[in-house]
């Protein structure tokens, strides 16, 4: 099954790290993360690169989550296929772009993702077909919301059957707005309410790609957004440095 799903659901905040394959990303996986999110749009890293790393999380308290570089139903098949128990998919701005993104997420009669095989952790079945509606109805579908036109499209988009977090694109958002990169002005403040909003009217989560540098992830969490990664590095440093104390040198 997939813990994070039902925690999306349960309305908890949801919390996760970048991962890559340079990085011990079955550590980070149990060190209180959701997910680890591996990135394909903005990073040198190709999906069939990252098979080993995500098999590392087998077990692990973490799902791994994929950012596909484009919502296409080709690179939605090979970061399934790699294992991914949730895909991100960049720019999705009309209802029908959202739909393509859920058909390329799953499996006949829900959609048109090829067969290849058992992919990623998602237990044991007696029955093939178990193990096909459960990718079905447990994999997390993540359309980014970046653009003027996804803003005027939100309802449409989250009404989609299948469809389990509306996330901005901090960054590209802004820019669309032009406010770039001015993430406490008024502008972007309202578009983040817009989504909360509608994300709240059709019972799914707001999310955030990340927090912006230098603001509180709870300003975020009373607005309602309940899915966003932080940097695990000034944490883990932090933590090191707190133990190198309590050593006499």
């Amino acid at each position: 099954m997939n813990a994070i799903k039902t925690t999306i659901k349960s309305g908890k905040t949801v919390v996760g790290a970048a991962g890559a394959p340079n990085v011990d990303v079955a550590m980070l996986a149990d060190a209180g993360f959701d997910f680890m999110l591996f990135d394909t749009q903005h990073s040198p890293w190709e999906i069939k690169q990252l098979q080993p790393a995500i098999q590392s999380l087998r077990g692990k308290q973490a799902a791994p989550i994929i950012r596909v570089a484009a919502n296409q139903a080709d690179q939605i098949c090979f970061a399934l296929d790699a294992g991914a128990r949730g895909i991100i998919a960049p720019m999705v701005n009309t209802r029908a772009e959202a739909e393509a993104m859920v058909r390329a997420c799953r499996y006949y009669p829900l959609g048109n993702r090829s067969n290849a095989g058992v992919r990623g952790e998602w237990g044991e079945f007696d029955r093939y077909r178990d193990y096909l509606d459960t990718v079905n109805n447990e994999l997390v579908i993540v359309p980014m919301i970046e653009t003027k036109q996804s803003l005027e499209n939100l309802d449409a988009i989250a009404s989609v059957p299948g469809v389990d977090v509306l996330l901005i694109g901090p960054s590209d958002l802004s820019i669309e707005l032009d406010v770039p990169l001015d993430y406490a002005c008024d502008t972007y403040q309202r578009a983040l309410d817009k989504i909360a909003q509608t994300a709240a009217k059709h019972g799914i989560a707001a999310g955030m790609y990340f927090i912006p540098p230098g603001m509180d992830p709870n300003f975020f969490v009373d607005k309602g957004f309940k899915f966003f990664t932080m940097p695990w590095a000034p944490w883990a440093a932090a933590g090191i440095q707190n133990a190198l104390t309590g050593i006499k040198r």
